[in-house]
């Protein structure tokens, strides 16, 4: 029996109904996963690089501080992994947050299989070993994991934007132009890493990229743990069955 609470949302609203089920700590509290994987990973962007006393924020890569023999890797890979399970413990949450909303169920799953598939994300190897052949199959796939997370991304990205309204619509699909403008620019010096040339704003853009990404989870998140209780306050409520 479920003993939650249906919301539906008002005539002639843009979202479909019902949305959100009662007032669940356990949805609540996997949504506030969302809110603390933002500002881990901004974390990890912001202290792990110091730990490396070459490493240049603006001109490596993200990916550097994990490659093979990278004095940052471990580092990098214990707070990963936790990150990663509060990524995709968001997508339970938004998952969870969808009864009635097929497009931020999908959103929700999607986020789930990206922090699924992130566990298994290849290394690459350091540049001067790229340079000097010693590139193996790891290096490749770590540029296909590269791309099927970009694509999760846009794809949460979307169906997420579709369950709400006009604002939040525009302001996914400007996050969206902003992730693929700034990741051209960051694919853009691929053959530099790979030929240990300079690359002065790889990293630079990269994180551009990811901050633009990091932003709209958190705003996404806020979205989801505010909207219910006013919902519940503005809207006629039928119990669940």
């Amino acid at each position: 029996m479920d003993h939650g609470i249906a919301i539906r949302a008002p005539v002639g609203s843009e979202e479909t109904e019902p949305l959100f089920v009662g007032r669940r700590p356990g949805r609540k509290l996997l949504v506030v996963c969302g809110i603390v994987s933002s500002l881990l990973y901004a974390a990890m962007l912001a202290f792990i690089p110091m730990l490396w006393e070459d490493y240049s924020s603006a001109s490596q890569t993200v990916s550097e501080l994990s490659a093979v023999d990278a004095p940052t890797r471990s580092v990098w890979v214990l707070v990963g992994i936790a990150w990663t399970l509060l990524y995709a413990a968001f997508g339970w949450g938004v998952w969870q947050s969808a009864r009635g909303s097929r497009a931020l169920r999908t959103a929700g799953g999607i986020i789930i299989v990206a922090g699924i598939v992130g566990v298994f994300w290849p290394p690459m190897h350091q540049r001067e070993v790229l340079a000097a052949g010693g590139g193996m199959l790891t290096d490749t796939l770590h540029i296909v994991w590269t791309i099927l997370n970009g694509v999760l991304t846009l794809l949460a990205m979307g169906f997420a934007a579709a369950a709400f309204g006009t604002r939040f619509r525009l302001y996914s699909i400007a996050t969206m132009a902003v992730l693929l403008a700034a990741g051209a620019m960051t694919s853009g010096d691929t053959s530099r890493i790979q030929a240990n040339l300079p690359t002065p704003w790889a990293g630079l853009w990269e994180r551009v990229n990811i901050g633009a990404w990091l932003l709209w989870v958190l705003v996404l998140a806020v979205m989801l743990l505010r909207r219910a209780p006013q919902r519940a306050a503005a809207s006629p409520v039928e119990p669940g069955r």
